[in-house]
């Protein structure tokens, strides 16, 4: 028996979970009262329900006792309770993957889909099509055609929705089903045509066409489910991204003229559907725009919620076509619902002139200590945008941040604090000392070790080149005293970079580093003792190879060498001239000028990352281990000639792929199965061509020849780069439009 809690128990917490303390042997103990004649139907309730929550909360049963259970639970359907019915469709449900011989309820299920009790059918039908593989769907065929034209709504649709998860199982059965949902799609129950549509579309969603006269249909003829209409207009903005028509297509008059329908949640559907299309000008979004406009007056908090996070998307864009709006955001900055107000204000925030900021601002100030660390991190992104869009007012902006940054809040909220202080300081060099300023004070009571390294990364780049650089090495080195390891190494490699750039702190950070050489994690220790004895060099070429600049490998290219090196079990160590160097500048330190570091760019794949990626998806070249470098293209041919050709050596730790870069610059002709005979020096084998498919009028194709390097040669692939190899240009197996041709270009080539 479920016991009774009042609203003091919810209050308090106390007793809101009945089921808190569950225990999986006591539940399945209890399930032998199943077997117990005559049926209690409260009691064998309460059960079930305490299966059903062990199961929902992620509690594992066993085949054997999962079956046990399920085999108990069947006696039940001698009872003609209603909620014990109902209640064992549910765990039928939810046993079916867990339980052996479950089929053994099919005839039970079957009598009560087609029984005359109404309430049974439905579920009988979700639960019957849950348990059933393919091979018995064809003897439940024609029951389900009967249901789904069934006059009984919660019936049609239960046969609908199954039928959606049958297709999965056997996509062709489901489909001989199409007359009877397109029968479906005429009810006038709104849930049974919204099924009934949402079954039609994935029946044919592969065939383009199909979908098109289906949706005209529809179009032509109107819907009476607001939720078919939305599942309609949906379809139709898919259709629309991936034609070109854009808004000349009936599709797009289609969707427009929801705007004018009665249901508030076609017309929204509309509206976003109408934003989110791609190449949308301001002119063709602004009956979009306005119904938004509407909608942010509205009594409804959900439909102002919407509209202002709808507008809020559309200001990234085109924030001139929000600008109508603005007198109707100022009015929801002082919405009861902080979430309205915040979006609103981050909107306005995008769409405003320079001289609103500062009013703005305060009006943020005022309430941003009440909304969640979600919105404030969309407070955080529009700031960051308004600096770009205004730099002038950098100072106003910092100074909200350092506020904020001030405040309790999670991880991602402060990451985003830091971040756009961070682009700030980048665009804006006056605003580099308050902006490290800020930074200093945030890490002195800083919980998170990710902030707190990047912030140190950041004062060992751009804290050496202030006006007064010592002024950062207390807080950098009590960071070595206070943090934890990671924060603590990253800390001596900032106080290095100080002493590195700045002759009169150099002293100074010696002290420093002999003393961080006593730490208790070997990191620490490591980097101290390595920098310390770098320093004391006091060579500006060292500083630069081991301070300023590290490692100069490609990390993903050292990520992909250190996989394979695991993958092929060796005796020999590492070595990381197998890997591939990083194209980056590279920090050099000259005498004669002033000490400055390169600025960070974004991690982009480079030209040697790339040439890894394009050759690991040919067969023939992935068990070639990782890429050690690839030459500049080399051109074999004349531009003018009728073929044009050039070769990039890719070299790789046993062999070397020659990529042939052809171009066809004969419009009458059509070139097949294209390859480049090569002859190569001694010792070298070619071990296979990969041809261009074909080599169409001034389209680029690419061939490939694979060269094996000698085994008695270390230095055979460093060779390689000044000697040249003979080559054929190109050779042709085939050729269209029944003309031929022989060996084209005989004459050799050096590469």
């Amino acid at each position: 028996m479920i016991k009774k809690f009042d609203k003091k128990d919810e209050e308090s917490g106390s007793g809101s979970n009945p089921f808190q303390h569950l225990e999986k042997s006591a539940v399945l103990q209890e399930a032998r009262l199943f077997n117990e004649t005559p049926i209690n139907p409260r009691r064998c309730l309460h059960i079930l329900t305490k299966i059903l929550y062990l199961l929902n909360q992620g509690e594992h049963f066993g085949t054997t006792e999962a079956t046990e259970a399920f085999f108990a639970m069947t006696r039940l359907f001698q009872s003609n309770d209603q909620t014990l019915r109902r209640m064992c469709y549910l765990t039928i449900k939810e046993m079916a993957n867990i339980s052996e011989d479950v089929i053994i309820v099919t005839s039970s299920l079957t009598k009560d889909m087609t029984g005359k009790e109404d309430v049974y059918r439905g579920p009988a039908i979700r639960a019957l099509c849950r348990i059933t593989d393919g091979t018995m769907l064809q003897g439940i065929e024609r029951y389900m055609k009967q249901a789904i034209v069934d006059k009984v709504p919660s019936v049609s649709s239960s046969a609908l929705v199954s039928s959606l998860h049958m297709m999965k199982i056997s996509y062709d059965v489901v489909k001989r089903w199409i007359n009877e949902a397109q029968e479906a799609a005429s009810s006038d129950n709104i849930m049974v045509q919204y099924h009934a549509l949402g079954l039609l579309y994935h029946l044919r969603k592969n065939d383009r066409l199909a979908v098109s006269k289906m949706l005209n249909k529809f179009t032509k003829s109107g819907l009476k489910s607001q939720f078919a209409y939305c599942m309609l207009i949906r379809i139709a903005s898919k259709l629309l991204k991936e034609s070109e028509e854009g808004h000349e297509s009936p599709l797009f008059d289609f969707i427009e003229s929801c705007l004018r329908n009665k249901h508030e949640m076609v017309i929204y559907e509309a509206a976003s559907a109408i934003i989110h299309l791609p190449n949308c000008t301001a002119r063709e979004l602004a009956p979009a725009v306005s119904v938004l406009q509407l909608f942010c007056s509205s009594p409804k908090p959900v439909l102002r919620y919407a509209a202002v996070r709808t507008l809020n998307k559309v200001a990234m864009k085109h924030p001139s076509a929000v600008t109508a709006c603005n007198l109707d955001l100022e009015n929801l900055i002082t919405d009861s619902n902080r979430s309205i107000a915040t979006l609103a204000i981050t909107t306005l925030l995008k769409t405003g002139s320079e001289s609103s900021v500062d009013r703005l601002m305060k009006q943020i100030s005022s309430f941003v200590s009440e909304i969640s660390d979600e919105f404030k991190v969309v407070v955080v992104q529009a700031i960051s945008a308004l600096c770009q869009k205004y730099p002038r007012k950098h100072s106003v902006m910092m100074t909200f941040l350092s506020n904020m940054l001030r405040d309790d809040g999670g991880f991602e909220y402060k990451r985003a604090i830091v971040d756009c202080i961070i682009s700030i300081i980048e665009e804006n060099p006056e605003s580099k000392e308050s902006g490290l300023a800020h930074l200093c004070e945030f890490i002195e009571d800083c919980e998170h070790t990710v902030l707190a390294t990047k912030i140190l990364h950041l004062l060992g780049k751009e804290g050496p080149r202030t006006p007064a650089p010592s002024k950062y090495i207390r807080f950098i080195f009590n960071r070595v005293v206070l943090e934890n390891e990671a924060v603590r190494a990253a800390a001596v490699s900032a106080l290095a970079k100080f002493g590195a750039q700045n002759e009169n702190l150099l002293p100074s950070i010696l002290v420093l580093l002999q003393r961080c050489m006593m730490d208790s994690d070997d990191e620490v220790r490591d980097r101290a003792t390595f920098y310390l004895n770098v320093l004391q060099q006091r060579q500006l070429a060292l500083n630069a190879a081991y301070i300023f600049n590290g490692l100069t490998v490609s990390v993903p290219g050292m990520e992909k060498a250190l996989h394979q090196y695991t993958l092929e079990p060796s005796e020999k160590p590492f070595d990381m001239k197998t890997v591939p160097l990083a194209t980056a500048p590279i920090f050099e330190q000259k005498a004669e000028i002033a000490l400055v570091t390169s600025k960070p760019e974004k991690v982009a794949p480079s030209r040697q990352d790339i040439f890894q990626e394009q050759l690991a998806a040919i067969p023939e070249f992935k068990g070639l281990g990782p890429l050690f470098k690839s030459s500049e293209p080399v051109q074999l041919t004349e531009e003018e000639t009728e073929y044009f050709v050039r070769c990039i050596k890719h070299v790789f730790p046993n062999h070397i792929v020659f990529q042939f870069d052809c171009t066809n610059t004969l419009n009458d002709q059509l070139l097949e199965r294209v390859t480049v005979q090569m002859e190569p020096s001694d010792g070298y084998d070619v071990i296979c061509c990969i041809p261009a498919p074909s080599l169409a009028y001034n389209q680029p194709g690419m061939c490939y020849t694979l060269v094996r390097i000698p085994q008695d040669d270390p230095t055979a692939g460093q060779k390689l780069w000044a000697s040249p190899q003979k080559k054929k240009i190109p050779q042709i197996e085939g050729f269209g439009e029944g003309q031929g041709l022989g060996l084209v270009h005989p004459e050799m080539f050096g590469c």
